[in-house]
């Protein structure tokens, strides 16, 4: 669709508006990055409504600063809503996405006359499930209850002091609304094994058949999805409906602009979702809560009922399952190459280019099939308790029995269904027939131009664990690149997409993130140059170091000239790679500078912080010591940071075995894993973590980088290049 004049007019007098209303003046980058956004969509071609130009997205790359939301807010709406086209906006975190809802648009909207609709939308498991919490609190109050047997689910082995009056509090304020259901709102922080007790998933809902349906949270937060033209999501949920197929939960690709903010964890984040993985030992312990469940179940199913068969069909199911795992077990214990040491309690074992050991891959064909039988039996009590809630038919089976065990049943379900995914992904052919690259067919105009031809197989491996009273043997499986699963499932159907981040580059090209994400060719790219003026605000300073991070006394000599380093300054960031050694050089220098260092495992992340700036508004220095969270989730604007040391290079863990399967299949096709993979990673995280300095125009400060193969090896002139332009001052 052609920018109209209208929409162009719309955009310019929109910008202006906000200008003028917060009293700010324009932005170079931020210009530069609503025109760029503003041409991308205009230049999509449709026939009415679907997208006829090839898939193509918007990468723009634009640093602190810059206005990025404002920026894609301005150029998007207008034209979304011209073409009749949802505006779905993603985020990574939680933070980006609350700031999104609750001020960058109702700012915008408030600045500008453009009119406007939005809404928030999180899954299913960020919400609280009334019935879930009901049963819980029911459990509680009845130590041996049949009819609401979610205690075989979850439940924690010991009842922790206060969780049934945490449980009440927690429904009190939501039947007061003082709280909207939503986790991220909670006040505190609630646990994991604590909130898996009340909330719930697709296979456990029974939707609008639950008898708390009218005042359901996460229905409630839903009602509106249809209707506005802007949904905030995160990445995540963006995923969980393209698995779905799109369109189950967030409007349909073809019917959405997509915005993806902090776009550079996209990638990782599509490997995560459709990762699997199955503890064999955890998972025959789950087979028996299982035969627990069916046995207690039983006596509710009037006999020779199709309820009644078919829980004795998953009976038999799950032993042929339990069976198959034993041998499983017996055979990655026996035939793999385990190494432990004093320090580790885990070993693990990758399978070079994703090939099964013949013997485990036959076991592999088996669980699987053991597996999908148990899934399909489950797939079908669950259909047949579901039914038993349309009261216009006669059902063998009660509503209030189905009510009961539908979430049960459901759980199992998903549960299965996960392990599945696992034996399917050990069990796909690895590699396939090669086409070569100047084959007719390689080459054929007919072929949609997707990155498929380049993927690396799959990672497998496997990991053994040992505690003081048991084990187990964990399989894993995970995609190594994304980008045949975003490009089919994403690029190849979205309207139009726009990617945006301060940190989308390595080593100053998109090379990465181009293979990683499987942008389509057809895609445009801009950096958008920063409004700071780097060389008069900040320095970047390598000091002399009498070793480097990879000799034995490195740990040492950062005892020695951390104190000096830091000297001077009032709020100081130190970040290294590992947390054993930020606790070794902590527990050093603590009893010489109490009451000066903090570490990020101190106390929670937000606690972390307030006292950090407690101490500076106090007019006291304080040196925080963090690890890569704190190297990219941080913001410490003004005089609560004046330093950021970087005390080593921030090089993967050499034993990941995705990454150990990329490098594999590089070095197979004469690249250089170290130059492809590991420097351009580096690079990302070192540009991330020294742009926790500066947050503002007016901040001030200085980095310093303490391994000095920054400045000694051959690859450290391409990371200290892809630094923002800082004054450079390397003692020699």
């Amino acid at each position: 669709m052609a920018l109209t004049e209208g929409i162009k007019q719309q955009i310019q007098q929109s910008y202006r508006e906000v200008l003028a209303g917060k009293g700010v003046r324009a932005r170079y980058g931020q210009r530069l990055m609503i025109a760029e956004i503003a041409k991308y969509m205009g230049e999509i071609t449709e026939n009415d409504g679907q997208r006829t130009s090839p898939p193509a997205a918007c990468v723009v790359e634009a640093g602190t600063g810059t206005g990025k939301t404002l920026a894609y807010l301005i150029a998007a709406i207008p034209v979304a809503r011209a073409l009749g086209k949802t505006l779905v906006i993603s985020t990574a975190t939680v933070a980006l996405q609350d700031q999104i809802v609750l001020k960058d648009l109702p700012d915008l909207k408030k600045h500008s006359k453009m009119d406007f609709s939005w809404t928030l939308a999180k899954g299913r498991g960020r919400y609280l499930c009334m019935s879930r919490l009901e049963s819980r609190l029911h459990d509680e109050g009845n130590g041996d209850s049949d009819t609401m047997p979610l205690f075989l689910l979850d439940s924690p082995g010991t009842e922790e002091p206060g969780t049934r009056a945490f449980f009440e509090e927690m429904l009190a304020s939501y039947g007061s609304r003082k709280w909207d259901g939503d986790r991220d709102h909670w006040p505190e922080q609630i646990p994991d094994e604590i909130w898996r007790q009340v909330t719930t998933d697709h296979r456990q809902c029974t939707n609008r058949h639950c008898s708390y349906f009218d005042s359901c949270a996460f229905f409630d937060a839903r009602k509106d999805l249809d209707e506005v033209d802007i949904v905030v999501a995160n990445h995540d949920l963006v995923l969980a409906d393209l698995a779905l197929g799109g369109g189950a939960i967030l409007p349909e690709p073809e019917n959405a602009l997509f915005i993806f903010d902090e776009a550079h964890h996209l990638p990782d984040k599509a490997l995560n979702h459709f990762a699997a993985a199955v503890p064999i030992n955890s998972t025959r312990q789950w087979l028996k809560q299982l035969s627990q469940a069916l046995a207690k179940m039983q006596p509710y199913l009037a006999p020779a009922t199709q309820a009644a068969k078919t829980v004795d069909r998953i009976s038999s199911a799950s032993r042929d399952v339990d069976l198959v795992l034993a041998r499983v077990y017996e055979e990655a214990e026996q035939n793999t190459g385990w190494e432990f040491n004093e320090e580790r309690r885990s070993a693990q074992w990758r399978y070079p280019e994703g090939e099964l050991p013949e013997a485990l891959a036959e076991l592999a064909a088996e669980s699987r099939i053991a597996t999908a039988n148990l899934v399909r039996h489950l797939g079908a009590l669950a259909d047949e308790l579901q039914g038993a809630f349309d009261e216009r038919k006669q059902h063998e089976i009660d509503r209030d029995t189905a009510e009961a065990w539908y979430p049960v049943i459901g759980a199992f379900h998903s549960r299965s269904e996960d392990q599945l995914r696992l034996w399917t992904a050990w069990t796909e052919q690895v590699g396939g027939p090669k086409v070569p690259e100047d084959s007719e067919q390689a080459n054929s105009d007919s072929k949609p131009k997707s990155p498929s031809h380049k993927s690396p197989p799959p990672a497998r491996w496997s990991v053994r664990q040992r505690w003081d009273h048991a084990e187990d043997i964990t399989l894993y499986s995970s995609p190594v690149l994304a980008n045949n699963l975003l490009y089919s499932r994403l690029w190849s159907r979205a309207y139009g997409a726009v990617l945006t981040s301060a940190t989308l580059t390595a080593l100053g090209r998109f090379d990465r993130l181009q293979a990683r994400a499987g942008l389509p060719e057809a895609s445009r790219l801009l950096v958008v140059p920063s409004s700071f003026r780097y060389a008069e605000m900040a320095t970047v300073e390598v000091p002399s170091m009498a070793c480097i991070p990879t000799d034995d006394g490195f740990a040492d000599e950062l005892i020695k000239r951390l104190p000096h380093v830091w000297a001077g300054e009032t709020a100081t960031l130190v970040l290294f790679t590992s947390r054993r050694q930020m606790h070794q050089v902590r527990d050093a220098l603590a009893p010489e500078y109490p009451d000066l260092i903090i570490t990020q495992d101190d106390m929670s992340r937000g606690e972390v912080l307030r006292q950090h700036r407690s101490r500076i508004d106090e007019g006291r220095a304080s040196v925080l010591f963090g690890v890569a969270s704190f190297a990219e989730g941080i913001d410490l604007p003004g005089k609560y940071l004046h330093h950021v040391v970087i005390t080593r290079l921030p090089f993967s863990v050499p034993d990941d075995p995705i990454e150990a399967g990329l490098a594999e299949w590089i070095s197979q096709r004469g690249g250089n894993p170290f130059m492809e993979i590991t420097v351009p990673d580096a690079s990302i995280k070192l540009v991330q973590a020294v742009g926790r300095l500066l947050r503002t125009e007016d901040d001030t400060g200085r980095v310093s980088i303490l391994d000095r193969r920054i400045v000694s090896r051959r690859y450290g002139q391409l990371l200290l290049d892809s630094l923002p332009p800082f004054r450079r001052i390397i003692e020699r």
